[in-house]
């Protein structure tokens, strides 16, 4: 380097450590919270740099150059001097934090901050680097939020080469801290992640002890080869176990010895006993190939599409899922019985055995399955790991349910054919791969907090389901492009219009007009308030006043136009009849005897004239009132004339 790229170097050196000095009295108690802003600094962090750059009289990159060279000097001078645990190392958390409002500006190389975190995961332990993800939890939003296709390079090999480092068993929880930094760091739709051409994991190789139990036991003792020759028994059940695993269950601990040809019913027992295990409980030992010999499978699921593959993986399948439910009950039956001495616990030692349980429950990880054959019964005995076995074949089962036709048709219009595959389940492997999924579901739903359990399954399952739709599209953008300013203000105006107050109608649709309440009337008529006023509107009607109504109607049921007018009709007469009768309940009810089924209500409206010499009470009930004064004569009252009541006769009307 030249002397004035040298000089440069020392100036801006000399810059940023003032600027460390400033941070200083910033934050006397060191730490990493609280970031520094450009406001703690004001003018003072661009002016510095600029007065140290006048003396550069080259490009950008030399610029970038520089600076760079400053910041690497003092980051290793303080990694060197100073260990992670002290408080002096917050000096390396403000000088993280002055190159990323550097590189804002920018003023330097948008991706220095993260090549020295890199760096700085590199130089610490396990412990060292938790640290180092606190501060980068702390600052993720604020260091990802410009330039980061400058970044994103970096962010991805720093994270994968510390996830290298990290055991799966032990770390867990920090190996989802960089996960899950990763995830948020990088859009949704970014396709660092995503496998386009559909490949499986097939170095995923499970091992397992393939030979039997009585081999291996034999094997140990010897130390070396077994002769097939001395151990009949376990030669016929491990070709037993390759045939059909289930016969073997059945026939161990049966002599090899043949039986006498001539007890031939004896045979047909042995018959009877082998199918009835067959549907019992398989056993561990013959379990064991099959069980494990499931991941091969799991791991390269095309492989179900050979029949006999197919076939294999589905007697497989069955006889796990059995020897699971098997398990479940004689755990159940067991737990049964110890509820008597729970009962007698005190309730402070079952609350904190239920919670170590669920703690035990809850953080139960398998980074890789224990295979040992000494160790099946543990664990096929073990919750967690039933449950992370059944969700494998939910996941495969799916797999399996995806290449239906009608799942197939919904993805012929996609672009990614990589993910799209030519075999088509038949009609009756989607049957059973139905029922499988139905029984898998039920089962995940028992035991403890089984409902949440298969609930988050089952949601993550259906989520999955399409990002694979996602991805058999090709990928497209999830970030829609913002949307134009003048349909945005073409909108805006709609949705004013469409929230303002709408003006209210003089009459609202539905209502009746009651503008004749406030009609003030002609001369000569009356106000619209006092024509509700009037008697007739309050005042029961007489009986004689449904008589011509009533008649009217017969009249016009003679001559209906069509079926649904004479039906009108004969509902409107039904109801002045009905009134007509209620009407006349009052005071004619002696009258009733004489009204006949399809003669009418004649007798009701012409009462039968009353008998001479009878009292006045006689008269009273049957209407008629007793003498009046003269004055009333001409007012419209009720005359007896021989005895007999006649109709009102109505005032005389002066015509003027």
């Amino acid at each position: 380097m030249s002397s004035a790229g040298i000089s440069s170097v020392d100036r801006l050196t000399t810059s940023l450590r003032k600027l460390l000095e400033r941070s200083n009295e910033l934050k006397p108690d060191g730490g990493i919270e609280p970031a520094l802003t450009s406001t703690n600094f004001g003018g003072e962090l661009e002016t510095i740099i600029r007065r140290a750059e006048g003396g550069i009289t080259a490009s950008a990159q030399d610029h970038y150059a520089a600076l760079e060279t400053a910041c690497r000097n003092i980051f290793y001078d303080l990694l060197a001097s100073t260990s992670i645990e002290e408080t002096s190392f917050s000096q390396i958390w403000n000088l993280l934090d002055i190159v990323s409002l550097l590189s804002d500006i920018p003023l330097c190389e948008p991706g220095l901050v993260f090549w020295l975190v890199e760096e700085l995961l590199d130089s610490q332990t396990i412990d060292g680097c938790r640290v180092v993800f606190d501060y980068l939890d702390s600052r993720r939003e604020r260091l990802t939020a410009k330039h980061f296709k400058q970044k994103q390079l970096i962010i991805l090999r720093a994270c994968n080469e510390l996830l290298r480092r990290l055991s799966r068993a032990e770390d867990t929880v920090f190996c989802g801290r960089v996960f899950i930094f990763m995830f948020q760091s990088f859009p949704l739709g970014d396709r660092s992640s995503v496998n386009l051409r559909g490949e499986y994991h097939v170095e995923n190789v499970t091992v397992f002890d393939k030979n039997s139990g009585k081999q291996a036991i034999m094997a140990d003792s010897f130390d070396g080869a077994m002769d097939m020759d001395q151990a009949p028994d376990a030669t016929r059940k491990e070709n037993t176990i390759l045939g059909d695993l289930t016969v073997a269950a059945a026939s161990e601990g049966q002599s090899s010895t043949p039986q006498p040809p001539d007890n031939t019913a004896k045979t047909v027992k042995f018959d009877a006993q082998e199918d009835k295990l067959q549907e019992s409980e398989p056993d561990t030992e013959a379990l064991y190939p099959i069980f494990w010999s499931l991941q091969d499978v799991f791991s390269q699921p095309t492989r179900l599409f050979e029949t006999s593959t197919f076939e294999s993986f589905k007697s497989g399948l069955d006889l796990t899922f059995r020897k699971f439910k098997a398990v479940q009950q004689h755990q159940q039956s067991r737990g049964t019985s110890k509820l008597t001495s729970a009962a007698h616990r005190p309730l402070k030692r079952k609350r904190a055995g239920a919670e170590s349980d669920q703690q035990d429950l809850a953080g139960s990880f398998n980074p890789r399955y224990l295979t040992s054959r000494d160790l099946f019964d543990l664990e096929i005995s073990d919750l967690a790991f039933r449950r992370h076995i059944l969700v494998q074949g939910l996941i495969l089962v799916d797999f399996l349910l995806s290449l239906t036709p009608k799942a197939k048709k919904k993805l012929e219009n996609t672009s990614n054919k990589s993910v799209l595959y030519n075999y088509t389940l038949p009609e009756e492997e989607f049957k059973w791969a139905t029922a499988m999924r139905a029984e898998i579901a039920t089962y995940l739903q028992q035991g403890q907090e089984g409902k949440f359990y298969y609930r988050m399954v089952d949601t993550v399952l259906s989520r999955d389901k399409n990002w694979v739709h996602w991805k058999a599209e090709g990928c497209p953008l999830i970030k829609q492009p913002p949307i134009a300013s003048e349909s945005f203000i073409e909108s805006q105006k709609g949705a004013q219009k469409t929230s303002a107050p709408k003006r209210i109608r003089p009459t609202p649709m539905g209502s009746l007009d009651l503008s004749f309440l406030l009609n003030t009337g002609d001369e000569g008529q009356a106000h619209g308030l006092e024509i509700l006023k009037k008697p007739a509107r309050y005042t029961l009607p007489k009986v004689e006043d449904f008589k011509a109504p009533i008649m009217e109607d017969e009249f016009d049921l003679d001559m209906p136009k069509t079926e649904a007018e004479k039906e009108s009709i004969a509902v409107a007469k039904a109801s002045k009849m009905w009134r007509t009768l209620r009407i006349a309940s009052k005071n004619r009810l002696n009258l009733f005897d004489k009204l006949e089924d399809g003669n009418g209500l004649g007798p009701l409206f012409d009462p039968p004239p009353a008998a001479k010499g009878d009292d006045v009470d006689q008269a009273k009930k049957e209407g008629v009132e007793g003498e009046r004064p003269a004055e009333q004569e001409n007012m419209g009252v009720n005359e007896v004339q021989d005895g007999v009541a006649t109709e009102p006769v109505p005032p005389a009307i002066e015509v003027t």
